[in-house]
């Protein structure tokens, strides 16, 4: 074989970490284009390589002809019998050549064929082993910086990390080890292109999996994650054994363990929380810090109201709203988040509304209604008023079913009672505002007057 083609050859072998049987289809594919630059085709040409002895054999068709006129496509009588004995003129015999017989220019074709074969199988081998570790984390060094992008030396290959998928703010700088996520590898005219992040929230999954054994094993799953990339992150994690405490587990003794993934994502803060089947009280976990006192579900919109008390109503929102905004992502419900006061508030206005609707329309009657009749000899006498204490509360003004049972439940079961009672004192009375509290005080005084004549 040409000695430049064999060096060429041992180079790359020793270069490269591909498999042996690679190496001999490039090989012969290299010789094939020597032969026919040589021989001006490959037909009937074959190539057989022994790997174990390091022997090439190359074998070309040849005419055998009285004299020789043509080298590459004839071989003389004389040298064909050397080969068959019985050979004769005009048959066409299988000649073995020596590659090292190809020229300067036959070697040439064959070492950039070589050449070009081992780097497409470099490439086809990167592209594979990559995209089988799709969604895994990888190590890269900090190389440089393009356009924003940066470029990470994975050792094979090198790593994209665009800059929407960098931790900001950061100062990196050339040989620092990061660690990312294998996001996705594309297929480009240059090779395989690895695109790596740093904020996906998988990356938080997988390095959890990493520093949790219970985690690697099975015995707790991370069942969500909501991240701000850089600031706040949220875990909901549920434990597959009951006497495992899932949170406590990947925090770890001291915070140990958590501590480890916060300091591999530059400072961001996490949460860990407990996952709950139940909506509600996985909403009321996923608002931690804050202290929740109730969650309303509205499950047809996939939304909820969230009661927290006054004092913890700008920590359940958090700063620029990131708790209740995290909050949602993790949970996948939309959240309402309204202090006591105000649900209180809103409360009475609802019922408020909702008893001048249902108040029943007064009718002048102009004519006056006699205490008795007289027709002729007889006397109809009316029926006599009744006294306050027999009167329902709900044929009071502004009283309906619901109003009636609150003033009830607050101790005003009679007109009386009411009548008699003051203003702040019937207002004091839950779900009852100040002004129905003054309309109904109003009311219950002139029935009561008037049951008193």
């Amino acid at each position: 074989m040409n000695n430049d083609l064999l060096m060429t050859i041992r180079q790359i072998m020793d270069q490269t970490e591909l498999p042996q049987e690679v190496f001999i289809e490039a090989i012969e594919a290299a010789l094939y284009a020597a032969a026919k630059r040589r021989y001006g085709s490959t037909r009937g040409v074959s190539i057989k390589i022994d790997p174990d002895l390091g022997e090439i054999k190359c074998y070309v068709p040849k005419k055998v002809v009285e004299i020789m006129h043509h080298f590459a496509k004839e071989i003389p009588i004389e040298e064909a019998l050397k080969i068959n004995p019985d050979v004769r003129l005009d048959e066409i015999i299988e000649v073995e050549v020596n590659p090292r017989e190809f020229g300067r220019i036959e070697a040439q074709t064959a070492r950039q064929i070589l050449v070009q074969k081992i780097k497409e199988a470099e490439r086809e081998q990167i592209y594979q082993e990559y995209k089988e570790r799709e969604g895994e984390i990888i190590t890269g060094y900090f190389q440089r910086i393009e356009r924003g992008n940066i470029i990470l030396d994975l050792e094979r290959t090198e790593g994209l990390l665009p800059f929407s998928e960098v931790l900001h703010p950061h100062d990196y700088r050339r040989g620092d080890v990061l660690r990312c996520l294998v996001l996705q590898v594309q297929v480009n005219p240059k090779g395989p292109q690895i695109v790596l992040s740093r904020t996906h929230p998988g990356l938080i999954a997988r390095l959890f999996e990493m520093e949790v054994p219970e985690i690697y094993d099975g015995l707790v799953r991370i069942m969500a994650i909501a991240r701000d990339p850089g600031e706040r992150a949220k875990v909901a994690v549920a434990a597959t054994d009951e006497s495992i405490d899932a949170v406590g587990t990947c925090v770890g003794v001291k915070g140990s363990r958590v501590q480890t993934v916060v300091r591999e994502l530059e400072g961001e803060k996490i949460d860990l929380l407990e996952w709950n089947p139940d909506p509600a009280i996985f909403i009321a976990n996923a608002l931690q810090p804050a202290t929740v006192v109730r969650v309303n579900i509205d499950e047809e919109n996939e939304s909820a109201v969230v009661v927290v008390p006054d004092d913890q109503l700008s920590l359940a929102i958090g700063r620029r709203g990131q708790n209740a905004r995290l909050a949602a992502r993790l949970t996948g419900w939309k959240i309402d988040i309204k202090s006591e006061s105000e649900t209180e508030t809103q409360f009475k206005e609802e019922i408020a509304e909702e008893l001048f609707k249902s108040a029943p329309s007064e009718t002048a009657d102009d004519s006056p209604q006699p205490t008795s009749e007289s027709d002729g000899d007889e006397t109809v006498q009316a029926s006599p008023r009744p006294h306050a204490d027999e009167i329902e509360l709900t044929e009071l003004t502004n009283v309906g079913p619901k109003t009636a049972e609150l003033l009830r439940e607050a101790g005003f079961s009679t007109v009386a009672s009411i009548a008699q009672a003051t203003v702040e004192e019937l207002a004091s009375a839950p779900g009852i505002g100040a002004k129905t509290a003054e309309k109904i005080h109003h009311a219950a005084q002139e029935m009561f007057s008037a049951s008193e004549t």
